[in-house]
């Protein structure tokens, strides 16, 4: 795309050095080949800006010199890039993307949030043209894309030029931990339009090892799901020892090991005075106790945390997880709590989802959207699966626990309605493959304190 753009009708120049661009590739065939693309990506790497962040860390894969020639002479090269629409490769490589976490390891969902999902999040936080929106774990940037496709594409708003320059160019900003999946992000975003002067997406980079140095009007993030307390390490006497992944930030409420704690504490640091996010965290966030009791009810207090919804299983590549959307607004200091209500839906209760026989879809969440009604969320009305609990009734629960469901399920009293057979042995493994995290979590941390 970069050498067609140096073209007719385009003219502009190149965003590659010379000598190590798309046509130096095609001038080569043999050995010759191979080893200059090898250089290419090397001297990539060292690029600023886009550019060398999509190619960091980079590794030829391909070895065989004749395949290489023909992928990029034959298969590459005779394509119009530049020229195909962004909803077209973007759409093509989202595609690419869900394929791979599809048929990769557990693990690999955890970096690909449901797409209908997103957008039912992203329609009911109604991000504005103006707005800088983040995303501290953005994985491959499905929220960014989201927010920036609803601004520009929805019909909502109608951008004067500088407007759309800002979308392109500041509005969006993610942080990814893993430079693999920060290539694949950045790679997304450009393939959707947004091609910033400067990287959209920060790569390599912890986002809990520090507070934040910009505050941002929205944040939409599905942090890792992981719950490990420690890391093994070789000190320089060659022993292996624990490091404990205990956050120390004086900007938190509470010094926790808790990933998806400390996350939901560092999204309020990220949010600017009446702020609003949307953050995606397993069941242990609405539960558990010590921290996750004080995370709750300071959560309660400065903020107004007015909307949880409650995910159906089989919804995530990763298998069994449970997961829910915290839905809050950073509010001044005060003397009194921000929350007065939060409003429950309940998308779980009888609702069986697969990825592959049943996946969810954008609208099984049209209820959900219709209820949480973004016009005006303070006239909401109760449903069977949309209820409403006060601040003092949340604050009575043991351990203010947010765990909460009403409805009958359907599974508990008629046989026939029950999972098949390997859905209920696969979340009895998962819960128990939970628990015995958890204990040793517990387990790491008190060695640790040895």
């Amino acid at each position: 795309m970069a050498d067609e753009r140096t073209k007719a009708p385009y003219n502009e120049t190149s965003i590659l050095p010379r000598g190590h661009d798309w046509e130096s590739l095609k001038k080569l065939e043999g050995d010759d080949l191979e080893t200059h693309y090898r250089h290419v990506l090397e001297r990539l790497a060292k690029e600023k800006g886009v550019i060398g962040l999509i190619f960091r860390k980079a590794q030829p894969k391909i070895q065989e010199p004749a395949m290489l020639r023909r992928l990029i002479v034959d298969l590459i090269d005779r394509e119009q890039w530049a020229s195909l629409d962004a909803d077209v490769k973007g759409d093509t490589f989202e595609g690419l993307l869900e394929k791979t976490a599809s048929e990769g390891k557990a693990g690999a969902g955890q970096y690909f949030t449901p797409r209908p999902l997103i957008r039912a999040i992203v329609d009911v936080m109604q991000p504005k043209p103006n707005d800088t929106i983040c995303d501290p774990a953005c994985g491959t940037g499905g929220f960014l894309i989201a927010a920036y496709e609803y601004i520009t594409n929805s019909g909502r708003y109608k951008l004067d030029r500088d407007e759309l320059e800002f979308m392109k160019h500041r509005a969006l900003h993610g942080v990814e931990l893993v430079d693999t999946v920060a290539r694949l992000g950045l790679m997304n975003l450009v393939l959707h339009g947004i091609n910033g002067k400067e990287p959209p997406i920060e790569g390599g980079k912890d986002s809990l090892s520090a507070g934040p140095s910009e505050h941002y009007p929205m944040v939409l993030t599905n942090p890792p799901f992981g719950k490990k307390s420690s890391v093994t390490i070789v000190n320089e006497e060659g022993e292996s020892e624990k490091e404990s992944l205990i956050v120390h930030r004086d900007d938190f409420w509470t010094t926790t090991s808790n990933k998806q704690l400390n996350f939901v504490q560092h999204v309020y640091t990220l949010l600017e005075q009446h702020g609003r996010a949307a953050v995606v965290v397993p069941d242990n966030v609405l539960f558990e106790g010590g921290s996750g009791q004080t995370v709750r009810q300071e959560l309660l207090k400065k903020c107004d945390f007015h909307t949880l919804l409650r995910l159906p299983t089989g919804i995530f590549y990763a298998q069994g997880v449970k997961a829910n959307v915290l839905f809050f607004d950073r509010k001044p200091a005060s003397d009194t709590p921000w929350t007065q209500k939060v409003w429950i839906y309940d998308l779980r209760t009888n609702q069986h989802f697969t990825l592959r026989t049943r996946p969810l879809r954008r609208e099984d969440l049209d209820d959900f959207v219709k209820c949480f009604n973004p016009e005006n969320r303070h006239k909401r009305k109760e449903s069977d699966r949309f209820h409403a609990f006060d601040y003092e009734e949340l604050l009575k629960r043991d351990k203010v626990n947010l765990d909460i469901f009403w409805l009958k399920d359907d599974g508990l009293e008629d046989s026939a309605d029950l999972p098949p057979p390997v859905e209920i042995a696969q979340e009895i493994v998962d819960d128990l493959q939970d628990a015995l995290e958890q204990f040793t979590a517990v387990l790491d941390d008190l060695r640790s304190r040895k």
